[in-house]
């Protein structure tokens, strides 16, 4: 049976600053649909102290940003964008049209047509997320999507030149430093000077999340991509420094993010405190990582691979870090998480910036239902069919029977007047 060494918030106090961020995100969105790009600019000073002639770049201010970046970033940028384009490659190549004659002169197939627009947003504020361009521009541009807009915050009162870089580099449309839920509000539902796109995507914080939920039906969204979760798997050949090390260096995110570990090791167990802590004395970013890991950490110990299992599905976190002897098992056996890190080979850090797999990925126990950003997820999976005369009476007298079943007699009269129609020609 699991037994919690470490918890961090209940359930209730989540909840009730959930509840405060639905309805300050909920009084942006109207605010913004009623005042359009007035609203954007008040909001953007607000938050952002950002009060630029122009939110959108000219190609010519895009040149002279990219001119400011170091030559060894841009190539380290276009090193990281090749691989994850690679991968995006490989995913498009697995994804087919399909048509099949599923009975005589019955045809069904399905085609997956890529989405018109995407606007992306790409977090930064704190952290410029560099490596979001890839994660999200990239994808779309490699499912064949025709506008992809994208949007960043300043980064402390700056154009943070490196992911305007990666936008451009991703083959970005149209480029905004806008941040925030404002962001992704006027992507979503336009105002005078941004035309509205029909999906949204892109990680972010907790409002940033929010956004997209309540946002979503008028437009479409990746998945709810929050506060990033680290869970780390280990047992007694793991190395603490290592699992320490793995959680803070997600924690430093912010400091609603929560990390885990789930190990069958009591000395990890009891343990893992003490390592984090003198950690915590050197990690630049400690006082952040401190915060999260005191508001949001756990360490729960379990007495076999089978209870890890378990315990690592309820939690289905983000980011899943296997360290153990056989990592192989937790492949075969995990169901919910939205990335795997199998081995201490590799980490968190490899998928986040370079590897080649999405860092955009689903949180607070949405791995249950739905994998990471993906080509996929930039696809509309599109059903037709067509039929013979001869088949469609033949799908006809099924049709009219079934129809009947149900009362549905407009539905019938359809089928009806096909049967009569063709029968006739047969």
């Amino acid at each position: 049976m699991a037994d919690f060494i470490k918890q961090g918030k209940n359930a209730s106090e989540v909840k009730d600053a959930d509840r405060k961020t639905q309805q300050a995100v909920a009084d942006i969105i109207e605010d913004i649909e009623n005042r359009g790009d007035a609203a954007v600019r008040g909001l953007s000073k607000k938050f952002d102290k950002w009060d630029p002639e122009h939110f959108l770049l000219s190609e010519l201010k895009i040149q002279d940003i990219i001119s400011e970046v170091p030559e060894q970033d841009i190539e380290d940028i276009k090193f990281a964008q090749k691989q994850i384009k690679h991968f995006a490659e490989k995913q498009l190549e697995s994804i087919q049209d399909i048509e099949v004659e599923t009975r005589p002169g019955v045809f069904l197939g399905h085609k997956n047509i890529p989405v018109n627009s995407v606007g992306c947003y790409i977090p930064g504020g704190r952290y410029p997320m560099v490596a979001s361009s890839h994660m999200s521009i990239l994808t779309a541009k490699t499912a064949g999507v025709k506008r992809v807009i994208a949007c960043t915050p300043p980064s402390q009162g700056r154009i943070p030149a490196a992911t305007v870089a990666a936008m451009y580099f991703a083959g970005v449309d149209e480029i905004y430093i806008l941040g925030g839920v404002q962001a992704m509000t006027t992507m979503a539902v336009g105002t005078e000077s941004l035309s509205p796109v029909d999906m949204i995507v892109g990680p972010g914080n907790a409002f940033v999340a929010e956004a997209k939920r309540q946002l979503f039906g008028r437009v479409g969204i990746d998945l709810l991509a929050g506060p990033t979760e680290t869970l780390v798997i280990a047992d007694e050949t793991a190395d603490l420094e290592m699992i320490a090390t793995d959680i803070l260096g997600q924690a430093e995110h912010g400091p609603t993010s929560p990390g885990a570990l789930i190990t069958t090791s009591s000395e990890h167990a009891y343990g893992l405190e003490e390592e984090i802590n003198r950690q915590l004395e050197t990690l630049p970013t400690a006082e952040i990582a401190r915060t999260a890991w005191r508001d949001y950490g756990s360490i729960i110990l379990v007495g076999s691979l089978e209870e890890a299992v378990e315990a690592a599905d309820q939690l289905a976190y983000e980011h899943v870090e296997v360290l153990t002897e056989n990592p192989d098992y937790f492949l075969e056996n995990l169901t919910n998480f939205g990335a795997l890190f199998l081995g201490p080979e590799t980490n968190v850090a490899y998928g986040d910036k370079v590897i080649g797999t999405n860092h955009t990925l689903p949180t607070k126990k949405a791995a249950r239902y739905t994998g990471g950003l993906w080509v996929g997820k930039f696809l509309k999976n599109c059903t037709y069919q067509r039929v013979t005369p001869e088949a469609s009476v033949d799908i006809g007298e099924y049709a009219e029977r079934l129809c009947e079943i149900e009362g549905f007699m407009g539905h019938k009269q359809q089928a009806a007047l096909r049967v009569e129609r063709y029968k006739e020609k047969c």
